[in-house]
């Protein structure tokens, strides 16, 4: 088995931060568009650290490969030994659908976006460098050719897929039902938050729903009372009712690891 260093996530655990507007707040760590206004009041808050006023639409990815700062002096906080090791390859977890990561050119909300990542983005590539600042922990990474810096809040590594769907009935009692995809899959999703008072789950719809011969969306369950386990991404499926509405058929849960993976369990 392959020994990770400690995958730290934070800012699950705390008070979320509103419009403190600190360098190290990363109240701009991703970009959020009109949508997801539209389906605030089917999910949990984003802590601060999620959103900016600027339009996802008018982010540009560089194609080239940027070095972050040639001094680290002068930043704030400290290097770190912790986080995934280089050539790791680690995932965006708890991005809305609508929006991106920032990928920046050194660690903090200061550092200059140098690329961005999708919510569904699973081949970044860990450098084996973090920092350390007053209120985040950020890790070096790879995205597309484009190397620079992501706030941990939003990493993890992907772990196993299983079916969950007996599970969330006998949680729930019955079958549920939902006038929505959008709601249906917050019924499922808040099984999986955490029941730990002391550890706030924030949840999000990383894809957004869909509907056909059978409705679909995906929620990201972040922050557990398990430090090797971070968190839980649903797959929710769901028939459409001849009147309307939708009843669940099935859940895939992938596991979202913090410390590291292993035959896909965490470690």
């Amino acid at each position: 088995m392959k020994v990770q260093r400690i995958l730290v996530v934070i800012a699950l655990a705390v008070t979320v931060l509103t419009g403190c507007g600190s360098d190290d707040s990363a109240a701009d760590e991703s970009t959020t568009t009109s949508i997801a206004t539209s389906i605030a009041t089917s999910t949990t808050a984003t802590p601060a650290e999620t959103t900016i006023t600027t339009s996802g639409s008018s982010e540009t990815t560089s194609s080239t490969t940027t070095t972050p700062a040639s001094s680290t002096t002068a930043l704030a906080g400290e290097p770190i030994d912790i986080g995934p090791l280089e050539g790791d390859i680690v995932a965006v977890v708890g991005v809305e659908f609508d929006d991106v990561l920032n990928v920046r050119d050194e660690p903090g909300v200061s550092g200059t976006i140098v690329a961005t990542a999708g919510p569904l983005t699973d081949d970044m590539i860990a450098a084996g460098s973090a920092w350390r600042r007053s209120e985040s922990i950020w890790y070096e990474v790879t995205v597309s050719g484009t190397t620079g810096w992501v706030n941990s809040r939003f990493v993890a590594y992907l772990g196993s897929v299983d079916d969950v769907t007996s599970a969330v009935v006998t949680t729930l009692g019955s079958t549920p039902t939902a006038d929505s995809m959008l709601e249906l899959g917050r019924i499922v999703a808040d099984t999986h938050a955490s029941v730990d008072a002391e550890v706030e789950s924030t949840i999000t719809v990383t894809v957004a729903p869909t509907t056909g011969d059978l409705g679909e969306v995906t929620y990201d369950v972040i922050g557990l009372a398990d430090d090797s386990q971070i968190g839980t991404r649903l797959h929710v499926f769901a028939t459409p009712g001849d009147g309307g509405g939708f009843t669940l058929k099935s859940v895939e849960s992938t596991v979202l690891c913090g410390r590291g993976v292993s035959d896909g369990l965490c470690v």
